[in-house]
């Protein structure tokens, strides 16, 4: 086994640009802490940002505004001053929503900084997802993606893709059909959010064989390790490690650090929610060593916040931040529980940086 071989890791458009994609950040810890190479490519951030540089001075008024005000729009939502003024916020993601739109004008795609649809492919249907990847060069961001992939798959041998949502569906397969059409002996494996779900819907049987080499269903460090033959002996837990995003071009007044601490939810039991229902098991980063890599992480890259991204936080895990806070201020989701009702336990999370 070559454990010099590199592997890419890429978060695709279209999700939020705010802060860096907490996936492929904790699949290259793992690879890395167990001497593997790898690349990560947030091409939500980058394409999105291609598209609105390329935006030329046309339309109507309201488009060549937001065109000649763009790089101070960008600025703006990277800094701290706007967001004390929700006129000034709203006129800035406005302007910019405004130049994504516009770019997709004369295509079939509605592209904005939380959403794509494609008119002519659905991202629930295989077979159109299928046919995105037969026809990338109709994607919208196909002149960015064809570009920029084969300048970091040089060397590669193994592409992944964290697909999370319904809005990055149909560029992940035109980007999939891209590198099948130009690098066909690349081995490509699927796997996040959207991709958990597909495989736990009963009678669910991959119509994408043909496209992917390997389906990944819920946490994905322990099937990427064992493709490099990895099974016995190796790190699969490891804190994240963001190094190689461009973590200063974020839409957000500073870096936003996403930790998650677990996969599925320790309470699992809400009649809304799709963990339950898709079966999907707890997984947790044992609340110590979670706590001790939110202090790592703060210092290491010194967030402006850290969003703790579990469906609910557990209770063992908030002591533990509570005892040794991470140096930085945090937010996330908890259930509401009996602690919560104990001042000095709420004061305790404030003290430890406990802002929502």
């Amino acid at each position: 086994m070559q454990h010099n071989a590199t592997m890419l890791l890429i978060f695709p458009p279209v999700a939020r640009p705010c802060e860096p994609p907490a996936g492929i950040a904790r699949l290259a810890g793992a690879l890395r802490a167990n001497g593997l190479s790898c690349r990560i490519l947030d091409a939500n951030l980058e394409g999105l940002l291609w598209i609105v540089d390329k935006s030329a001075v046309t339309g109507d008024t309201w488009t060549r505004r937001a065109e000649i005000n763009r790089n101070r729009h960008l600025a703006a939502l990277r800094g701290t001053d706007i967001y004390g003024s929700p006129a000034r916020y709203s006129r800035a993601v406005r302007d910019i929503n405004r130049l994504l739109n516009v770019a997709g004008h004369g295509s079939s795609a509605v592209v904005g900084l939380a959403d794509f649809q494609d008119a002519n492919f659905s991202p629930v249907r295989s077979s159109d997802l299928i046919r995105s990847a037969e026809c990338y060069e109709q994607n919208l961001f196909f002149p960015w993606f064809s570009q920029r992939l084969i300048e970091l798959l040089d060397g590669v041998r193994t592409v992944g893709f964290s697909l999370n949502y319904l809005s990055q569906a149909v560029v992940t397969f035109a980007m999939i059909g891209f590198i099948r059409k130009h690098l066909p002996k690349l081995s490509i494996v699927l796997g996040g959010g959207l991709v958990t779900s597909w495989v736990s819907r009963p009678g669910w049987i991959n119509p994408f064989g043909g496209l992917v080499d390997e389906i990944v269903s819920g946490p994905g460090e322990n099937s990427l390790l064992s493709i490099w033959g990895m099974n016995e002996s190796a790190i699969s837990c490891s804190k994240p490690d963001y190094s190689g995003l461009p973590l200063d071009r974020y839409l957000s007044p500073g870096l936003i650090l996403p930790y998650s601490a677990a996969s599925g939810c320790y309470w699992n039991r809400c009649s809304f929610c799709p963990e339950p229902a898709e079966g999907n098991g707890f997984h947790p980063v044992p609340a110590r060593q979670a706590a001790a890599e939110l202090r790592l992480l703060a210092a290491e890259y010194r967030p402006v916040l850290i969003h703790i991204l579990d469906n609910a936080i557990t209770p063992a895990l908030l002591d533990q931040v509570v005892a040794s806070p991470p140096s930085a201020p945090w937010y996330g989701f908890a259930r509401f529980s009996p602690e919560l009702t104990d001042l000095d336990y709420c004061l305790g999370l404030k003290n430890s940086g406990c802002v929502m």
